[in-house]
């Protein structure tokens, strides 16, 4: 966990579900994991409104682990958001 120098406005811990996004509808099988990465962008670009999301890699390997067909039916991860607007998820 490697932050800068900025300061830290606001940290929050979700827990994302994904069962609906990419399980509930008639999603092909080789687009699940995108279309739940894009779902993790647009959940914390919408309950944190910013602009610049950055997804930690452990975040990321966490989502392709088990493929592009098998994406984690939700994941709890940890917002971080700095005085520039800019937000950091971590694993959480």
């Amino acid at each position: 966990m490697s932050e800068t120098s900025e300061s830290i406005v606001e940290e929050r811990i979700y827990t994302i579900p994904f069962s609906k996004v990419i399980y509930g509808r008639r999603i092909p099988r080789s687009r699940r994991t995108p279309r739940a990465v894009r779902y993790l962008r647009s959940f914390i670009k919408k309950h944190l409104r910013c602009d610049e999301i950055i997804i930690d890699s452990e975040v990321n390997e966490f989502m392709w682990a088990r493929g592009i067909q098998h994406p984690p039916r939700k994941i709890r991860v940890r917002a971080v958001k700095t005085e520039e607007d800019v937000v950091t998820v971590y694993l959480g």
